[in-house]
Parts: structure tokens; C-alpha cells; sequence
């Protein structure tokens, strides 16, 4: 197996589709009262806009030509609040692996691609969110060495 990452094309737009159900039905499985079945986070018009906004790099991963994850990121600007000290981010939006993939260190590949971005544009820090119901995502990105920078708590009503 041979992983080779590089940003996404308009061609690789059905792929990324497929994955983003993919990493959906994780969610509304998982919480159904927030995540709606059968949608996705961006549909095909915003994945197109997404891919020519270079402060939205999406990256890939192929095997063979086959695109088998992807790793959307957003360059951030530091400039949150005068209280908190002003340094640029990479933010993860959204990682995923195919399925049939999983276990291959195709995320490991994913996630080193998105840090050598961040870190040949200087940013401070990568930052993702991770929702609870994800434990084999939370499990995975403690074992790349991220550590909690803030916690969203909830009570429902």
C-alpha cells in the first residue's frame, strides 16, 4: 500500500461526497437529535467554492488513484479577542477515511500532511473539534498527540 496525499481537484469532488456520508452517519448515528440522516456537512456547489479558497486547503489521500481520505483544513486568523494572544491557526474542519481503510494509518497519513501545511505557514498551533459520541476519533488524535484546549458543554432541554 502506497498513500500519496495532495490537495483536491473538482474531480475528486464525488469521492470527498461519498466520504462526507461516510463521516455523517457517524454523527447521526450517534446523535440523532442534532445531526439530520442522510445529509452532509457541504453539499457539491460549497465543496467547489471550498476548493478555490486557498484558506480552505483540502487534502487528500490516494491509493492508486483512488481518493481514500481527505482533511479539510482553514487557515485562521489569530485575531479572536484583544484578550487572547494573536497567532494564526490551522483548524482541522473535517478529517475522514474510507471505511474500508480505516486501520492503515491512512489518518496518521492525513494528519502529518495537514501539520507540515500548518508549519510551512507558520501557524501556532492545529486545532480540530471532536464530537463525545467519536471515541475511536478521540482516541486517534490523543494518540497523534493532541491534548484538549477547551471543552463545549450542553444541557438539553
Amino acid at each position: 500500500m502506497e498513500i500519496i496525499t495532495d490537495f483536491a481537484k473538482n474531480s475528486d469532488i464525488p469521492a470527498i461526497m461519498a466520504l462526507l456520508m461516510q463521516v455523517h452517519k457517524v454523527h447521526s448515528d450517534g446523535r440523532p437529535d442534532l445531526f439530520e440522516s442522510g445529509t452532509t456537512k457541504y453539499d457539491q456547489t460549497q465543496l467547489k467554492e471550498i476548493l478555490t479558497d486557498a484558506s480552505r486547503p483540502v487534502i487528500v489521500a490516494r491509493e492508486d488513484g483512488k481518493v481514500v481520505g481527505y482533511s479539510m483544513c482553514q487557515l485562521k486568523d489569530g485575531h479572536f479577542s484583544k484578550s487572547i494572544a494573536s497567532r494564526n491557526s490551522l483548524y482541522i474542519d473535517d478529517l475522514c477515511v474510507d471505511e474500508s481503510m480505516r486501520g492503515r494509518g491512512v489518518g496518521t497519513i492525513l494528519y502529518n500532511a495537514a501539520l507540515r501545511y500548518a508549519k510551512e505557514h507558520g501557524c501556532y498551533n492545529l486545532t480540530l473539534n471532536v464530537w463525545e459520541l467519536n471515541s475511536s476519533a478521540k482516541a486517534f488524535y490523543s494518540r497523534m498527540g493532541l491534548k484538549p484546549q477547551r471543552t463545549t458543554l450542553e444541557k438539553i432541554l
